[in-house]
């Protein structure tokens, strides 16, 4: 499949002439969704989940559905009737020609005071997973794994150590938006020499075949 690379922890899926958008959330592009078939989007942040980029790929495609967790659902249901379907961890579903495992359900701790919200994860067709705003390791082999390498809830060695224990072919950053340009070549390097993996980086725009 074809995977793109949208800003910040928005990724792109096509296989088939059929498309998937993960996480249209307010750091990427407005378009970011547009002409997707399916939406998945991982927890209720605004970097993650935004009504906008929802609303242009719905509108964009009369067709086209989202899937996500009850807290987003709940927001966004009486806006797209019958076109929000909710699941949780362990659901299974095909979306756009692509199957979907669901994994996980919090949020990764940003801070004891702060209470920890739902997020779930997505395993899509067996290959690539994207993990939301959480460290999960899924029960399941993953060959690509898009990597939250960057934010106020995680340090390096936390995201090192992930990396390890998923043990992914390879793994693409992602949650990038707030990583200088002045640190990605310290993340790049420590990651890529320690997380055991191959360690790969796409531009906003940019594509690869996983």
């Amino acid at each position: 499949m074809k995977l793109t690379k949208k800003s910040h922890a928005c990724v792109r899926l096509e296989k088939d002439g059929r498309t998937l958008v993960v996480d249209p959330g307010g750091f990427s592009e407005t378009d970011a969704a547009v002409g997707a078939e399916a939406i998945l989007v991982t927890h209720e942040h605004a970097d993650h989940f935004n009504e906008e980029r929802l609303r242009a790929a719905l509108e964009a495609d009369p067709a086209a559905e989202i899937w996500t967790l009850r807290s987003v659902a709940e927001k966004i249901s009486a806006a797209f009737p019958g076109r929000v379907h909710t699941v949780g961890h362990g659901d299974t579903f095909t979306a756009a020609g692509f199957d979907v495992q669901v994994h996980g359900e919090l949020h990764a701790v940003i801070h004891p005071d702060i209470p920890r919200i739902t997020n779930v994860g997505y395993l899509i067709d067996g290959r690539v997973f994207h993990p939301g705003d959480a460290l999960t390791v899924p029960d399941h082999p993953v060959e690509t794994l898009m990597l939250p390498v960057m934010a106020p809830w995680s340090k390096i060695s936390e995201v090192i150590d992930y990396v390890r224990e998923v043990r992914p072919q390879r793994a693409y950053d992602i949650h990038d938006a707030l990583l200088t340009d002045l640190a990605r070549p310290i993340y790049d390097n420590q990651i890529g020499a320690l997380g055991g993996s191959r360690h790969l980086r796409l531009t906003p725009g940019e594509s690869a075949e996983v």
